[in-house]
Order: C-alpha cells, then structure tokens, then sequence
C-alpha cells in the first residue's frame, strides 16, 4: 500500500492574491482582507472604522470584492469610496477574495505529480472543494491513475483552501471526523481542518487512521503565526494520543509549514512523541534525492511537508521518496528534472510530493 501528499495550491481556480510574483505583496493583501471582515463585524462603525474599511477596499478592489446581499456598506462617486452603513444590523454581505483560472499547463502538472506519486491513498493539500476534486479526477487524471473515492470537508479557510482524500479501491473510507470546531483557551485551533478518515483495506483486511493537515502558514506577525501554528501541532498530538489506543496504524500527513526541529512542532514530533517521521534519518529505504527539503528549493529549511507514522505503521513501512518533477526551482527552473514548463506559471506547485511504501495487504 502507498500513501502520498501533495499540497496542490488549488486545482483549477485560486485566489488572485495568493497567485502573485511579489509574495509580500500578496501576505498583505490577504491580511487587509482578514482585517476588513474582520472590522465589519462591529456593532456600531465609528468614524475610524469607516475610514480604515473605505481604505483598505479602495486599495485593494483588483483582488477583494464585496458581497452586499441586503442594504448597503458602501456608495461609490468619482472612484470615492464612502462607508454608509450604521453597523453591522444594518446591511447583509461579506468581502471576499477575486480567484482566477489556473493555467492549463499548470493543471496537466498537477494532474502528472499526482499520478507520478501513483499511491493508494493521497491527501490533497488546497482542494477547492470537493466537486473540484471529483472534476479533477475525472477530467485531468488518466483513466489508469484516477481514483474511486474522493472526499473533500470544507474547512475554516474563508479563502477556499481545503484539505482532500482520495482513495483507490479495494480500500474504501468508512468514517470520516472533522476538527472544524475544535477550540482552546485562546479559540478555534484549525486554520483549515485536522481531517481523520479510516481507511479500511479490503473486507477483512487491517484498518489504517489518515490524519490530513495544513498547519498556519508563517506570515509577517511571526509570534502570532507560530502560536497558531503551535496550539495546532499540540492538538494533533492530543487527537493521536487519544486515536492510538483504538489504531494501531495512524498516518499523519500534510504541509505543516515549518521544520522537524522547530519550536511549533516540538509537542507533535518530539517531546515523548512516539511518532516517525517517514523523511528522518532514522527511516532506512527513503530515498530524499539527494535533497532534504519538500518546498521550493528543498534545503532542509524548506522540509515543511510530512508523513508522520505510528509505531507499528513504521514497522510496515518499505520505501519511500519525494515526487519534485512538478516544481519549478533554482536558476531558470534548472534545479531539478520537471515536467514540460517555461516559467514557474507551468508549475504545479511549490511543493513537491511526498510518498511511502508499506507492507499491509487488504484482505
């Protein structure tokens, strides 16, 4: 059996503000966007506050649009934007982000990274959504590489980034639980979801736990970025305590968006953790390729993405290895072998694919 992830930033459409050259230029948008619904929540709109909303918007009208489903926020005169709602009772609607198409040859190599990973179980890291996935699977992936279930739990990205299975038959999902609503002492933990879906190999054959995650991505406020990122890691070690005494084989996967030794994710992989992470130097037969990263450049500041095992699932583990044929990196895309691009537009990802090989036979 082979299990895979992959972060796919998005199959088909994608935010225009996570899709530009200038990365900086896009984290802020993006903060402006959370700001602006964020202000509009208020009770009552101060003068400040309708200052700040008109600002923001008017700044950012090329990537964030406004919904008003019921009364209005704003007018607009001479390209001047002006607040005239009261408050938050006095109008219906939200802002949110402009997508745009993936290009088409970006698609075909997402679509190649994926059947090249050719795994029994792949966790897709920003799905749309799951009638996306279903079309992507039928339409992009070759007959030979598309798989018999795919699931999609839309999670609490307001951008539309999900976390997604897919399962090829004879192993099928028969329990699905999701960490949506999951809350602390400071609030809701999971930027997206800590997916589990229990995969079952065959009538008779072993049960396996898939824990699919996407961890905070690092932003301009690092202490609020690896706090977030931090309280997610402690609650994934919390679940897999607790799913351990009822599995004996538990994978977790997914971009976690830090390193092994960094201090968000010490709880998760160090710290007493039993678990095993499939790219580390104890695990015989995973080939790296002579790279220890997963993301853009692969040094090993870029190993953000995981396969984390369970005792008895490392026991079963036979090979594994990193797919980086979808990435487009170093000096004119030269860094490593890639499937037909001209420029990193083409890429699939900025992320390479992450696979490994176990002994387990459905039954």
């Amino acid at each position: 059996m082979r299990l895979a992830t992959f972060n796919a930033e998005n199959l088909f459409d994608r935010p225009k503000a996570m899709n530009l050259d200038n990365p900086q230029l896009g984290d802020q948008i993006l903060s402006d966007f959370a700001t602006l619904n964020a202000l509009i929540e208020n009770e009552t709109y101060a003068p400040d506050v309708k200052a700040k909303i008109a600002d923001l918007f008017s700044r950012n009208d090329q990537y964030i649009k406004l919904n008003e489903i019921h009364g209005k926020l704003i007018t607009q005169s001479n390209k001047k934007i002006t607040v005239v709602a009261a408050g938050r009772s006095s109008w219906i609607g939200w802002f949110e982000l402009i997508e745009e198409h993936v290009k088409e040859l970006a698609i075909a190599n997402t679509g190649r990274v994926i059947g090249a990973l050719n795994a029994d179980v792949t966790c897709i890291i920003e799905a749309e959504d799951r009638p996306s996935l279903k079309e992507f699977n039928k339409t992009v992936l070759p007959k030979n590489k598309r798989f018999d279930h795919v699931m999609a739990v839309p999670g609490n990205d307001p951008r539309g980034i999900n976390v997604a299975i897919l399962v090829r038959e004879p192993l099928k999902i028969t329990d699905m639980v999701s960490h949506v609503d999951d809350k602390d002492s400071v609030g809701e933990v999971f930027s997206r979801d800590c997916a589990e879906y229990t995969i079952q190999m065959g009538e008779k054959g072993p049960k396996l736990l898939v824990m699919v995650n996407h961890f905070k991505a690092k932003d301009q406020n690092t202490a609020s970025s690896n706090q977030k990122r931090k309280r997610q890691a402690d609650r994934v070690r919390e679940i897999y305590e607790q799913r351990k005494k009822e599995f004996d084989y538990i994978a977790i996967m997914g971009d976690f968006n830090d390193t092994p030794d960094s201090a968000p994710l010490r709880h998760l992989i160090q710290d007493g953790s039993d678990l095993v992470d499939v790219m580390s130097p104890s695990v015989h037969n995973f080939d790296n390729g002579g790279f220890p990263g997963t993301y853009k450049d692969c040094n090993a500041g870029d190993k953000i993405d995981y396969i984390l095992m369970s005792p008895k699932l490392a026991e079963k583990f036979t090979a594994g290895g990193v797919e980086r044929h979808g990435i487009w990196a170093g000096k004119n895309g030269k860094k490593f072998d890639h499937f037909q691009m001209s420029s990193s537009i083409d890429a699939a990802s900025d992320h390479a694919g992450l696979w490994a090989e176990f002994d387990l036979k459905a039954a």
